[in-house]
Parts: C-alpha cells; sequence; structure tokens
C-alpha cells in the first residue's frame, strides 16, 4: 500500500483526488490550511481508515512519510487568489520548494499542478505544451500565473539536479461537485446566478472562450499522469471551446430560469481564449475527457440545487 500526500487535498480537485485515491487502495494523508478548502469536502472521507487530514500551510515545512505527493495547493480562481496576492505567490514557490525537499527526503515521486494561465493571455491557439506563453508579469493576475511558472521551473530544476521524479500537468479550466459557490469562477457564477433569477453577469463581450472538463475526467488524468515516466508538462482539459455567451445560455435552458444577461468591463489581463491542444495526453497518457459539456453541467447543476436547499 503506497501512502500519498495531497496537498490542497480539502479543496475542490484535491477532495476528488483523495477520495480516487482511497479507492485504488492506497492510504491518503489530505492536507490543506482550509484557506479556500473545506472540511465539508473531505467530511464523508474521515470513516476510511486508510485517510488522515492535517491543517497545515505548506509555505512552513512539513514531515511526513510518503511515497508519492501530488502538489494542488494554492487558492485558483481569480478573487481567491487576488484576494493576498503575496501569499499567494508564496504558496506556489515556498510551498513547492517545501515539498520538493519533502519529495527528495522520502525518495518520493512528486506530480505538480500547474495551469493553462502559464499561457497568459496567448497568442498561440490552441495551446500547446511548447509554448511559451504572453504573461504580464506585474498584471493583477500574475501573483498565481508567474507563480505558477516559477513552481515548474523548481520542478524541473530538482529534476536535472537531482534526478527527483516530478510530473507536471497543466490544468485547463474544470468544474464540478463541490466547487464553491463563492470562487468567482464562471460555471459556478452563471449557475448560482441563474438557479435565484439574477441577471447573469458576463464580462467583456461575451466572445471570448474557454473549455470545461469535468472533474472525473480531470482526476482520471491526474492520475495516469503520476503513473507515467515522463515529467511533462502534459496539458489536461477539454479541447471543446464554448463562448461565454454560449455558456450562459446553456446554463439558462438547462435550469429553465428567468435569468438575463448584463455585461460588464473585462477585467485586466483576462484571456480573451483558451484551449488545450490534449495531443500529448492523448498519445502519451491514453487520456481524453468523456463527459461533454451539457453531461457536466446537468452534474453540476443538481450539486448547487442541494447547496441551496440544504
Amino acid at each position: 500500500m503506497k501512502t500519498v500526500l495531497v496537498t490542497g487535498g480539502a479543496g475542490f480537485l484535491g477532495s476528488h483526488l483523495c477520495e480516487a485515491l482511497l479507492k485504488k487502495g492506497n492510504k491518503v494523508i489530505c492536507v490543506d490550511n482550509l484557506y479556500t478548502g473545506s472540511e465539508n469536502n473531505i467530511s464523508k472521507l474521515f470513516t476510511d481508515k486508510n485517510f488522515s487530514f492535517i491543517n497545515h500551510d505548506i509555505i512552513e515545512k512539513l514531515d511526513v512519510e510518503c511515497d508519492e505527493i501530488y502538489n494542488l495547493a494554492c487558492p485558483a480562481s481569480p478573487p481567491h487568489y487576488q484576494k493576498n496576492p503575496v501569499f499567494t505567490l508564496k504558496t506556489s514557490v515556498l510551498g513547492i520548494i517545501n515539498l520538493l525537499e519533502l519529495a527528495r527526503k522520502n525518495n518520493a515521486r512528486l506530480l505538480h499542478a500547474s495551469t493553462s494561465e502559464v499561457y497568459g493571455d496567448p497568442l498561440e491557439h490552441p495551446q500547446k505544451e511548447s509554448y511559451w506563453g504572453n504573461v504580464n508579469p506585474i498584471g493583477i493576475r500574475s501573483c498565481y500565473d508567474e507563480g505558477k511558472r516559477v513552481a515548474e521551473t523548481f520542478c524541473m530544476d530538482y529534476k536535472r539536479k537531482y534526478d527527483l521524479d516530478v510530473k507536471i500537468i497543466r490544468i485547463f479550466n474544470t468544474y464540478g461537485p463541490n466547487m464553491d459557490k463563492d470562487d468567482g469562477r464562471v460555471v459556478s457564477n452563471f449557475i448560482n446566478q441563474a438557479l435565484k433569477g439574477k441577471d447573469i453577469t458576463i464580462y467583456g463581450d461575451g466572445t471570448q472562450t474557454r473549455s470545461f472538463c469535468y472533474v472525473s475526467d480531470l482526476i482520471e488524468g491526474i492520475i495516469k499522469m503520476m503513473e507515467f515516466n515522463e515529467s511533462g508538462p502534459i496539458n489536461l482539459g477539454n479541447p471543446n471551446e464554448f463562448t461565454m455567451l454560449e455558456l450562459a445560455d446553456k446554463v439558462i435552458d438547462l435550469i429553465d430560469s428567468k435569468s438575463k444577461i448584463s455585461f460588464s468591463n473585462l477585467p485586466e489581463d483576462d484571456p480573451k481564449l483558451r484551449k488545450p491542444d490534449i495531443t500529448l495526453a492523448k498519445e502519451k497518457l491514453d487520456w481524453e475527457p468523456k463527459i461533454n459539456l451539457q453531461e457536466g453541467l446537468k452534474k453540476t447543476i443538481e450539486y448547487f440545487k442541494k447547496g441551496i436547499n440544504q
């Protein structure tokens, strides 16, 4: 039985990952400072004897024994990571240093969850792993974008200097149950506004695009990447691309909401296009998403309906 450490394990993605790893027969240590994560996301896991939780901030050193480390610890939605940009940057940079040192001590594999935001406001479309990006290093999003880029650098330098077994994934927009209704992401925003009959707020003219991957598909890709014998980086996301107007219309139709669409100014450095090239994931991991947006939105809407009714 492997002992697997999941940082950010009480968050949206981390909680699903912890559950999936337990089902595979692993001992799972969930580490989270609950800055954006919630014990509600992992409450059902506490009855599993192979699950344990440590309330800890990875900015501070951590000393546990483990065979694998999944690093998902970092505020990931713009309102959360911009709330305290210095903290966000420290989480990415100091956090990955501490975890890489822990991996060295344990001779453990480490998978780092990076992000499509390393591509910035891309001048290449769709985005391949070979693209170096178009990132503003001093903008309001740079605490997240550049923090994740630096973390990737540390991973590869530890691989070259110490022969550490590291994996890097670049996660594109993901959605599903356990999302925080107030996280400021577009799917949760649209669903909650539509459920309440409020105007759906679109920033800009609504022609900017995103690609939405359902959470169970992403978790499958993450675990496959940990088992892969190369470092990556590899994009994980759904290559089906939608405008914000198309997403809003889908949500309104599925909920049968009376919501109207309102427009607001586009935030600074907000990417206009976002679509992963997942050729590498298909070839190397034999992975691609299975759940389409219609199906995934239905599942996510049901989750948020339950939250409203509780």
